[in-house]
């Protein structure tokens, strides 16, 4: 079972808990964490919309709004139309272009830490303004550990930004804007079939600038090889889940 916390604090909260990752996808940590079905939902950075479209379909989410700040992606994103619960719309979280108590849950996947730092906070606030008293924001965020990660490293160093994005949600905890409903390590697979499958994964992203020269790419492409296997590249790839819930006026408090 999951461990749920009571909201003793921000002191609760852990970066990385080795030994207690659970294999398992992010749609089962969900279905897991919080009802979706029926409910009005915010995914903040969208990206490519995988995980958007699991909101509605296997989740239910009565209806989606899906921001998204890299403006080539978002023209890809608008041009889908076989989401019709879902809209699309350009922007970052630290400006959310709705009324307060809009939604009943927020999600950020794997997309907090490439939110500015200094705007970190002010996210995390506007957040909590969109979401209804009790509300639930679900934070996923790759773990700064493993084979993956030392590969992804050398493309885009995330450290700084990893823990940055973590300070962020133990401030808005230890403020008393979040209480800490759960906290979950889980373990999910990704493979790629061969290198060029990886490079436009993650190499050849419209979101990133990513001045890599000749001999990084090919440092890289070493680095990732390493793990390559004649059915392809298989990484265990850890993350944490915060699962946060709104406090402040109208909150039950009992």
């Amino acid at each position: 079972m999951t461990e749920v916390r009571d909201n003793g604090g921000a002191s609760a909260m852990r970066i990385h808990a080795a030994g207690e990752y659970r294999p398992m996808e992010e749609l089962e940590v969900i279905r897991e964490l919080a009802a979706v079905r029926g409910l009005r939902v915010l995914e903040l950075g969208c990206g490519a919309a995988w995980m958007t479209r699991l909101l509605v379909d296997p989740l239910g989410a009565a209806a989606v709004t899906a921001t998204e700040v890299d403006r080539v992606q978002h023209a890809k994103n608008l041009a889908l139309t076989d989401l019709p619960a879902v809209t699309f719309r350009f922007g970052g979280a630290e400006a959310i272009a709705d009324p307060d108590g809009a939604y009943d849950l927020v999600f950020l996947f794997k997309s907090l830490h490439h939110v500015p730092p200094d705007l970190m906070d002010r996210a995390l606030a506007e957040i909590h303004r969109v979401l209804k008293p009790g509300g639930l924001l679900y934070c996923s965020e790759p773990v700064y550990q493993g084979p993956f990660n030392d590969v992804m490293r050398l493309i885009q160093d995330e450290k700084e930004v990893r823990e940055a994005a973590f300070a962020a949600l133990q401030r808005a905890v230890g403020q008393g804007t979040f209480g800490l409903a759960a906290e979950v390590f889980f373990e999910s697979v990704g493979t790629y079939p061969d290198w060029p499958s990886f490079e436009s994964r993650f190499v050849h992203v419209t979101h990133s600038e990513r001045n890599l020269d000749a001999a990084r790419r090919a440092a890289i492409r070493a680095a990732f090889e390493r793990h390559l296997t004649p059915t392809g590249a298989r990484f265990r790839k850890p993350h944490r889940v915060d699962l946060l819930r709104r406090e402040g006026p109208g909150c039950d408090e009992n």
